[in-house]
């Protein structure tokens, strides 16, 4: 074998051994890609977790403004209630005052 096909055969494998490292560099960047594309499902699911969590505190906010909202009308009622006592009370007063005034004259013709 001449020097010059030995040199070709230590090139050739050369090129065989860099091949093989560019797979293996290749194969390590394809793992590398796989577990990127694990955790942005990973993400993902975490993400939808959140976006589940913000819908049930949004419907517990929402059921909260509906029972202040009940509360508000209960409120509302009371103070209603507290303004007819109010005046049935100041009627009473009226009516006292006017009995004061006019006494009852019984078995009388007024």
């Amino acid at each position: 074998m001449s020097v010059d096909a030995l040199a070709l055969l230590v090139n050739a494998l050369a090129l065989l051994v860099n091949a093989l490292a560019l797979s293996v560099d290749a194969l390590a960047l394809l793992v590398n890609a796989l577990a990127l594309l694990v955790n942005a499902l990973a993400l993902s699911v975490n993400a939808l977790a959140l976006s589940v969590d913000a819908l049930a505190l949004l419907v517990d906010a929402l059921a909260l403004l509906v029972d202040a909202l009940a509360l508000s009308v209960n409120a509302l009622a009371l103070l209603v209630n507290a303004l007819a006592l109010l005046v049935n009370a100041m009627a009473l007063q009226v009516k006292r005052f006017v009995y004061t005034l006019v006494p009852i004259q019984r078995g009388k013709d007024v």
